[in-house]
């Protein structure tokens, strides 16, 4: 029978059933690609947006304003930017620098998370491709008359079917291995630009001052004023005497 006479069912019916596991990867492949896109959708764009005006917050000091920004982002980078707000004034500089860092290599494996799947996919599919294809050779051969006459014919049949799973095989495997590619370069690029983003926020975070500051130097003020005048009652006290 031509291949191409051949239906849906029979096609999937080659080697002993590799090909449906063949379709079962080219379908988790392609779903891995579709969520990674939606995940990775406008992720630098968003965190640039969000890093500016957080960046215009802090050097005007406006550290509540750069908050509630925070809040309101759906960017992954706000809950970056959250743990440094939360961190602030309630713990040492370098123990908010930490909590920082710790909170993007959580988002940093976020983006990467499912891409194994697709380097598992883009391994795994060509073998078993290829375990199809010896199937279906085999199963073939046990067709054939031993004590007959075998024409080239029919042969050429059912070994051109069993390639087909090594064929499907390769092909999955080559687009699994390319959304692996693209989708880790795009993380890797993620991963540098929230560096750059969270070093940024942190230089203007810890700089910026904090709501025990400014009653620190009110306090000093008020000491120098009583300082002052306790001074001018003493001289008044030796000029009357």
């Amino acid at each position: 029978m031509d291949l191409a006479e051949q239906s849906v069912w029979e096609l999937m019916s080659h080697g002993g059933g590799a090909m449906w596991v063949v379709v079962a990867f080219s379908v988790i492949a392609l779903a891995v690609g579709i969520e990674r896109a939606i995940a990775q959708w406008k992720f630098v764009t968003r965190a640039r947006a969000l890093g500016e005006r957080v960046t215009r917050c802090l050097q005007r000091g406006a550290l509540e304003e750069g908050r509630s920004a925070c809040e309101k982002s759906p960017s992954p980078v706000a809950d970056v930017f959250l743990v440094g707000y939360e961190r602030l004034g309630r713990a040492k500089p370098e123990h908010v620098v930490t909590a920082v860092h710790r909170e993007r290599l959580r988002v940093n494996t976020d983006l990467r998370s499912r891409l194994w799947m697709l380097g598992t996919v883009g391994a795994t599919s060509p073998f078993v491709g290829l375990f199809g294809t010896v199937v279906g050779i085999m199963t073939a051969m046990d067709d054939l008359d031993p004590e007959s006459t075998v024409k080239l014919g029919e042969i050429s049949g059912p070994i051109s079917a069993a390639l087909i799973v090594t064929a499907a095989g390769i092909l999955v495997a080559v687009e699994a291995v390319i959304l692996f590619n693209f989708f880790s370069q795009r993380a890797n690029r993620i991963a540098m630009e929230m560096k750059l983003l969270t070093d940024e926020f942190l230089e203007l975070l810890l700089e910026a001052p904090t709501e025990s500051q400014p009653k620190k130097v009110a306090k000093t003020e008020d000491t120098k004023d009583t300082s002052t005048k306790g001074k001018g009652g003493d001289d008044g006290d030796r000029e009357a005497a």
